[in-house]
Parts: C-alpha cells; sequence; structure tokens
C-alpha cells in the first residue's frame, strides 16, 4: 500500500511554552473554556468528518452532556463555522481567543490550546498526499457485495430486538440508539439507523477507541515494531532510578499500570478539550503500586501504549500512517478517522470518529483471529491475549465484567456465552463479539449523561434468542418443504 508522507511543518512554536504537569484547578474561566473546547471539538468532527448540520449537531454530539459542562456551555458562543479554513471557533470570555478547533484531511479535528490563535492551525500536521477517506461503502465486513438478507427467517426475528432498541424504553429509559448492526457468518443480518444517520456516518467511538488502539498495537507485533513487555515504555520514564521504567506494554493495555491517575475512569478533560499535549499531561503521574498488580481504569494507559509506538517508529509519517494502512484499510474500513493533539499525538484513547459497519469489519477480524484474507493482521495469539483475563482484575464483586487487552470480558453477563468479550464507550457506544456463535454486535448511541444507561447485555441475550428462534424456523421451514416435497412424489 503506498505510503503516506508528511508535509514539512514544525510544530515547535507552540510547543514553547511551558509543561502542564497537572489538570488544574475547576475555575470557572477554565470549565468556560473546557466547555467551548468541547463545543468547538465536536461541532468541527460532526461537520467536516461526519457532514452533519448545526440542527443536527445540537441535538446529537451537544446535547445530553456531561451535567457540569451544560451551564458553561450555555454561556459560550455560537460555533462560528469556517468552510473555507475547516476551523470552528468558540468564544467563552470577552477578551479571550476563543477555542479553536481545525479538520486536515486523514487528521479528523484537533484543538489548539486555550490561548491560542486561528494562526496557529499551521503549525498542525497533515499528510501532504491525498487521503482516502469518506469513500462510499458497498460492502459487509468480509469486503463481498451487501447481502442484507430481509426476507431470512433471522431478519424476520431480529426485528423485535432491533425496532425497540430506538424506543428508548426496552433497554433503558431515555437511552438514544443512534445505530445498530448484527453481523452473523460474516454477512449482515440487520442493520437499521436513527434519522440523519447512514452507514457512511461516523461517529466519535469514546472508549470504544482503546479497543482499536490495543489493534493497532497488535499489528505493530505482528510486524516486530514493539514487544509487549517492552520497558522502559516511554522515553519520560527511562531515567535511571524512575520506577515507571518497570511499566511494560502489556501492563498499560490491561490497565494495569501502577499510576496514580486519579480515581478510576478519571475524566482527562484538559487533553480532551482544554488542548493541551498527551506528553504533558499522561505521563506525568508517580507509580502508586507495582505495575501489573493492580486493575485502574485510564485513559492514559491507553495513550502510553500509542506514544510507545510512536517513539519506536521514530516517523511521524509513518507512525500516522500506521493505522490505516496496517489494520484499517486493509479491513475495508474506509470512515474511521483518528484524531490526535495538536503536536501529532492519538487521542486513541476515545477521539476516534467510526462507522457502525467499521466498527463491525473489527469485530469480524477478531472473529478470523486477526486474519482478513490470506494475510495475518494481528500477531498469532493477539485475539487470545485481548479477550483473556490474564492480568489483574476489576473488583468481581462490584463489577459483572473483567478485562482482557483493552476490551471488557462478558463472561459473567446471564445468558450471554462466557467466550463474549467487547468494547464500551461513553453514550452507549458497543462493539460485541461472541466467537462460539461467529456473531458481531454494534450499537452506537448519544445516550445522555443523566439518563438511563442502555443494558447491553439484556440486548445481547434478546438478539441471541432472535438467531436461536431463526434457525427453528429455518429447520421447521426445511422439513415443511422436504415433506411437501415426499408428499408430492
Amino acid at each position: 500500500m503506498r505510503r503516506l508522507f508528511l508535509s514539512a511543518l514544525i510544530v515547535t512554536a507552540l510547543a514553547a511554552g511551558p509543561a502542564q504537569s497537572q489538570e488544574g484547578g475547576e475555575t470557572e474561566i477554565m470549565q468556560k473554556a473546557l466547555a467551548a473546547g468541547y463545543k468547538a471539538l465536536f461541532t468541527c468532527s460532526a461537520t467536516f468528518t461526519a457532514n452533519k448540520g448545526r440542527a443536527e449537531i445540537e441535538y446529537n454530539e451537544l446535547d445530553g452532556i456531561y451535567t457540569d459542562y451544560r451551564a458553561p456551555m450555555r454561556s459560550t458562543s455560537e460555533a462560528n463555522i469556517s468552510d473555507r479554513s475547516r476551523t470552528v471557533a468558540v468564544r467563552y470570555a470577552p477578551g479571550e481567543p476563543p477555542r479553536i478547533a481545525a479538520w486536515r484531511e486523514g487528521f479528523g479535528c484537533s484543538l489548539l490550546p486555550i490561548g491560542a490563535s486561528v494562526d496557529d492551525v499551521d503549525v498542525l500536521p497533515r499528510f501532504s498526499d491525498e487521503f482516502p477517506m469518506r469513500q462510499r461503502d458497498s460492502s459487509t465486513a468480509l469486503g463481498q457485495a451487501v447481502q442484507l438478507i430481509d426476507a431470512s427467517p433471522y431478519a424476520a426475528r431480529l426485528e423485535q430486538p432491533v425496532r425497540t432498541a430506538f424506543d428508548g424504553e426496552t433497554y433503558g429509559d431515555d437511552t438514544r440508539t443512534s445505530a445498530v448492526l448484527v453481523l452473523m457468518d460474516g454477512q449482515i443480518m440487520a442493520e437499521r439507523y436513527a434519522r440523519g444517520i447512514d452507514a457512511t456516518t461516523p461517529q466519535r467511538t469514546w472508549s470504544v477507541a482503546k479497543s482499536l488502539t490495543a489493534s493497532v498495537i497488535g499489528a505493530a507485533v505482528q510486524q516486530g515494531l514493539i514487544d509487549l513487555d517492552r520497558a522502559p515504555l516511554l522515553d519520560a520514564w527511562s531515567r535511571n532510578g524512575d520506577p515507571r521504567g518497570e511499566i511494560t506494554l502489556r501492563n498499560v493495555l490491561q490497565m494495569a499500570s501502577g499510576l496514580d491517575s486519579g480515581v478510576a475512569g478519571n475524566r482527562t478533560d484538559r487533553t480532551y478539550f482544554g488542548g493541551a499535549l498527551v506528553t504533558d499531561t499522561a505521563f506525568v503521574n508517580p507509580l502508586e503500586i507495582t505495575p501489573g498488580e493492580r486493575f485502574k481504569y485510564s485513559n492514559y494507559d491507553t495513550l502510553a501504549a500509542m506514544r510507545a509506538l510512536r517513539e519506536t517508529m521514530d516517523d511521524d509519517s509513518a507512525f500516522w500512517g500506521f493505522p490505516y494502512e496496517s489494520v484499517l484499510w486493509k479491513i475495508g474500513a474506509m470512515n474511521t478517522v483518528l484524531e490526535t493533539d495538536w503536536a501529532g499525538d492519538f487521542i486513541s484513547s476515545s477521539q476516534i470518529w467510526m462507522t457502525a459497519r467499521d466498527m463491525a469489519r473489527l469485530g469480524q477480524l477478531y472473529l478470523q483471529d486477526g486474519m482478513w484474507g490470506d494475510e495475518r493482521i494481528l500477531a498469532e495469539g493477539w485475539t487470545d491475549f485481548v479477550s483473556s483475563s490474564g492480568g489483574a482484575q476489576p473488583d468481581r464483586a462490584s463489577s459483572p465484567f473483567g478485562y482482557g487487552g483493552s476490551f471488557w470480558l462478558m463472561d459473567r453477563s446471564q445468558g450471554v456465552p462466557a467466550d463474549t468479550y467487547a468494547g464500551f464507550g461513553n453514550r452507549g457506544q458497543y462493539l460485541i463479539i461472541i466467537p462460539s456463535l461467529d456473531m458481531v454486535i454494534v450499537r452506537r448511541g448519544f445516550d445522555t449523561a443523566d439518563g438511563g444507561r442502555f443494558d447491553i447485555a439484556a440486548f445481547t441475550r434478546d438478539v441471541i434468542s432472535a438467531i436461536n428462534q431463526g434457525h427453528t424456523d429455518r429447520l421447521d421451514a426445511q422439513a415443511e418443504a422436504t415433506a411437501a416435497e415426499a408428499g408430492y412424489n
């Protein structure tokens, strides 16, 4: 596959300031700046990556957000969208520069840091060659012509759970489903979208991005670029005497770095919405426990994994093209974009935009043990690594899910096969992989922060039940046809 080349852009202008060593205080002005950054970033990505209009963005991306952002966001200006420069600017305080997000082909949208001006957009990394994104999607996860078998007994039985997934009641009060896709034996058995969304509409994956990050790392391991037990993992942790030098790639993929990252699942808003660099926020915390000894869900662990790949490759052009050339394009996932900070580090713990079909393709890659056709994309044994509880685990007394290598394990979900593993993301993003049934289930949503949680285990059970009923219907139909033929003869 052709190499993508980086244009000669220097990012040192903005990097000249002092490093931000901690998240910072929760002042009123900072809350407004973060809320404005949230609005600018989501408006930018939804406009230029997902091709949405203002009304759709207001209803989906900007509604039902974190409750502590709602009042500050109401005080910000309307988003100023520039189609010419592919930028979005949102003002949050008199006399202060607006928060600015800028789109580039292949990079999606990046937030400039607080205080930056629109002139600073020029320092953002970009590809100099044409980037083949947003292509027409006309294939299944296996790259064949679409065969959505509406007349099949499976489709008839799947109609009930798929339809009710959108009713905002059956699987959780006030849940807002945007897409559902059921894939079995490599064929789409059911697919449905909310109004204004279709098979080519990408949506932010939130933490399902962690599972894609693990897949990118799996491809790098396959190509001999990086090793699971490499230590020290990062240059920032390589000084003699730094105990963080014992943290391995395996540790961070299993959420067991041992770093002090606040409470489990702590939000990383300075990175996501403040425009702070990944290197200034994610890798500065000390250890609080021996690496590998404790599970603690952290965005920073995922960011460390991707940063390790960047440092190992030591070639930004090759690094930025790697997820596309080595994983996504090979499986036909042409409508997925990984976004970066303004210095080019992928914010791949959350900031990835992906269609439901592309997400299903990722699941299918795992059903095929990392193979696509005759080519091995993920390292041999990688599927076992991500889907096994080999590392430290969440407290199973309080959590129904275990954890593998950046995938959740649904081994205790009633009525769900014990080999099921999944990617989970904020606002109701789910990628469910069921090897024993050769099945992938994708549910996308815009669930609200203060609303009900979509019951993915119940939905998965109902989909499996519908498939089983479809099997029975098919066998009954075959028996009736055989009996009729015998009677005719």
